[in-house]
């Protein structure tokens, strides 16, 4: 049990205004495993006072300076990254060997390349008679979400502090343990009371009154698409500027002549991945007519090697979500090839791997973002079929193409509505900008461009 009894504002642990809790359950067996405060409208407005009293020294402090606090922070998430991935695998379900590879070791390499962007980013510049000057944006409200709690906080945070932004950061309440333990790390790594602020609690209460807080100037927000619309709305009426990573529903596209067996079983373990949990997941596998009988079948047997790899959803709500697709994709008539809506276990909020066939466009499966392990197979005529399929969606956060020739896959890819696309399947790049068209987003994060939602920007001529 960890119980967490206080905030961390202005430098120091402080408890709540309310006695509230909210109590952190383990998926996997269902136990409490740990109480934070449940911050409320109060906190919010000493955090964001602090942030606002930090934000003329921390904006003033080199960039150099700003990337040695950068660096240290680094250094103290690298000492605490065996008790990051054990805190991550109890409180979100993760098998702890995906914990050690993906929870942990990704933001602590994220985190390193802000410090040296820190360091090495054009912060001014010359165009012509003007030096155009790129200045932290100001206070920085960042509400982050349950299903990779620690990277999405560093997708953030990292950015922020090397903008020259000061932060207050509301967390998922689903997963609130790995927040507190980034907090001890940023008090180690000695930042500026002030400058980082932590107020657990819930998103109608905590989350929204920092979104609505005259003292943000910026509200960047990873989740769902329809919370995303409240905070735009909310942000809009005062002409905050927001940063939004929404929903997805990404298409994995296999041309003709494309290693088949490769890229479905590449697919399949896309979507499995954190138990489906992941905004850019490629949930719908776009396959020509003459080979989807095989690419069925493929997935069918790859499917199954995940029974018993994969970890629980991170909550009853969520899985009783998910299996409710899973009956709603029965119901409209697609085939289920792999797994099904029923509990494989009885204890944990497990959902089976599960496979569609005969999934067709319009069905809610292919449209709606499920957040599971649950993977839609689609036909398609020809490439200007799959094409419109692609982009039959209001998503628009990732996707894949596989090809023979890689530039066949390349120009499909610079005609797909859609933030990242990996051509035959190109790696993770932490540098690179992630972010979504349409309705999964605005703005980017990660790498330069990551850096620059937190700059606004002056120009001076001479």
């Amino acid at each position: 049990m960890k119980a967490h009894d206080a905030l961390y504002i202005d430098g120091a642990w402080r408890p709540a205004e309310s006695r509230d809790v909210i109590e952190v359950v383990n998926p996997a067996d269902e136990q409490v495993i740990g109480r934070v405060p449940a911050g409320g409208a109060l906190d919010v407005d000493t955090a964001v006072r602090a942030a606002r009293a930090a934000l003329p020294g921390w904006a003033a402090i080199p960039p150099a300076e700003r990337a040695a606090r950068l660096t240290a922070l680094r250094d103290a998430l690298v000492a605490r990254k065996d008790e990051i991935a054990e805190t991550v695998t109890a409180e979100l379900g993760s098998p702890l060997a995906f914990s050690q590879a993906v929870h942990a070791a990704v933001p602590i390499a994220v985190a390193g390349s802000y410090a040296e962007l820190a360091a090495t980013h054009a912060f001014e510049e010359k165009v012509g008679n003007s030096t155009v000057l790129h200045e932290p944006v100001g206070v920085v409200g960042a509400i982050t979400p349950w299903n990779y709690p620690l990277h999405q906080i560093v997708a953030k945070v990292a950015p922020a502090l090397a903008a020259g932004c000061t932060i207050v950061l509301k967390p998922a309440e689903d997963t609130p343990l790995t927040a507190q333990l980034f907090a001890g790390a940023v008090h180690e790594a000695g930042l500026p009371a002030g400058v980082f602020n932590l107020v657990t609690g819930l998103g109608p209460v905590a989350g929204q009154a920092l979104a609505e807080h005259p003292g943000v100037d910026l509200v960047s927000f990873t989740g769902s698409t329809a919370v995303g619309r409240q905070i735009g709305a909310v942000a809009g009426a005062a002409v905050k500027k927001v940063a939004l990573e929404l929903g997805g529903k990404s298409a994995n596209v296999i041309l003709p002549g494309a290693d088949l067996a490769k890229a479905v079983n590449v697919g399949v373990a896309n979507v499995m991945s954190n138990s489906g949990q992941t905004c850019s997941a490629w949930t719908r596998m776009l396959v020509h007519r003459d080979q989807y009988a095989e690419a069925v079948e493929l997935a069918r047997t790859a499917a199954a090697r995940y029974a018993d790899r994969i970890g629980p959803l991170v909550s009853a709500k969520q899985q009783a979500r998910v299996r409710g697709y899973i009956e709603k994709g029965v119901a409209e008539g697609a085939r289920l090839v792999a797994g099904g809506p029923d509990s494989p276990r009885a204890h944990g909020y497990f959902v089976s791997p599960t496979v569609f066939a005969d999934v067709t466009p319009e069905m809610t499966i292919a449209q709606e973002e499920i957040f599971g392990p649950v993977l839609s197979i689609l036909r398609y005529e020809d490439e200007e079929d799959a094409l419109r399929i692609a982009n039959g969606t209001v998503y628009g956060l990732a996707g894949a193409v596989w090809a023979a020739d890689e530039a066949e896959a390349v120009a499909f890819a610079r005609r797909m509505e859609t933030g990242q696309v990996d051509i035959n399947g190109g790696r993770f790049n932490p540098l690179a900008p992630f972010g979504g068209y349409k309705q999964s987003g605005v703005g980017r994060e990660l790498g330069a461009h990551g850096l620059a939602e937190y700059l606004q920007t002056k120009s001076l001529q001479f």
